[in-house]
């Protein structure tokens, strides 16, 4: 379900926190929400969710109209805030049948969106003992009953560790493929992990709305990757395209390649002829981190 903004303002007072913004997005894919504090992701996602009523501008969600119609809309719309409220007392399935009755389901498809969530082992326990990353998980399956067209997510990732990020993030990017999901975050690196565009906010405003391979530098790649064990850096300058290797901590390098060619398969390849375990791999978009600090400096 494409998503059509056009001239959008919105006023706290006489604080400007939205300002004439216009932006476009497909029916399908990953939009990282980005800008400092202040910046207005909040209030655009509160407008796009039909809290906020009061503003000026137009917003349509495939042929609809916000302000006409918005319960048709709200009921196409999936929204998983910063803070996922959960019954800690119930069972996870309870839970999940508890949200259907309020969408006003006749049968909700409980048992597909545990196995789309990963949450088969834990459906018959009770979610206050399960980890934040579950209970993650358990937020999105709600979010989800109702079989959304579009997805607004709130920094999904807050709070996990490192195994549970790297599980969120795969579900978000299958999502991504069927739906349209906008990724609320302040984090970086999340961006270049999941996301197929970038849209980022400074002052009310959009500096930046790109395709995320539009970012990429155009003659080096940067790939960040942490072993389980140390590795010496004239080890990992043999991997072919390799310009410089920086031990960044403990077991973690950046391997700076001048190529464009995809070099993660070669990392890994080396990973398993050496007999080590890859614990994090991903390419690091240097041109994003540069634009962010260019266009959000002095905030």
């Amino acid at each position: 379900m494409s998503i059509n903004i056009q001239k959008l303002s919105k006023k706290y007072g006489k604080t400007l926190a939205l300002n004439n913004i216009s932006l476009t997005f497909d029916k399908t894919g990953v939009v990282g929400l980005l800008g400092p504090n202040g910046a207005g992701k909040t209030t655009l996602m509160k407008i796009l969710t039909g809290y906020l009523n009061q503003w000026e501008g137009e917003v349509s969600v495939g042929t609809m109209d916000l302000r006409q119609e918005l319960k048709n809309i709200q009921q196409i719309t999936g929204y998983l805030p910063e803070n996922n409220p959960l019954y800690l007392e119930m069972y996870v399935k309870e839970y999940l049948n508890f949200v259907g009755d309020l969408y006003g389901l006749k049968e909700a498809p409980v048992e597909e969106v545990v196995i789309k969530t990963g949450l088969q082992e834990h459906s018959l326990k009770k979610i206050e003992t399960l980890s934040k990353g579950y209970k993650q998980r358990i937020g999105l399956a709600a979010t989800l009953l109702h079989n959304p067209q579009y997805l607004i997510l709130d920094e999904p990732t807050t709070g996990l560790d490192p195994n549970q990020v790297v599980e969120i993030r795969k579900l978000i990017q299958t999502l991504g493929k069927e739906k349209l999901v906008f990724l609320s975050t302040h984090i970086l690196q999340e961006v270049e992990a999941m996301c197929d565009q970038v849209v980022i906010l400074n002052n009310g405003s959009v500096v930046l709305n790109q395709p995320l391979k539009a970012l990429k530098t155009e003659d080096l790649q940067v790939v960040a990757v942490s072993f389980d064990y140390r590795v010496e850096n004239l080890a990992l300058q043999k991997i072919p395209h390799v310009k410089s290797v920086v031990n960044t901590f403990d077991f973690e390098y950046e391997l700076t390649f001048e190529t464009q060619e995809d070099m993660r398969p070669a990392v890994f390849d080396f990973a398993h002829d050496n007999g080590l375990k890859i614990l994090n791999l991903q390419e690091k978009i240097e041109g994003l981190e540069k634009r962010f600090n260019e266009l959000t400096k002095g905030d």
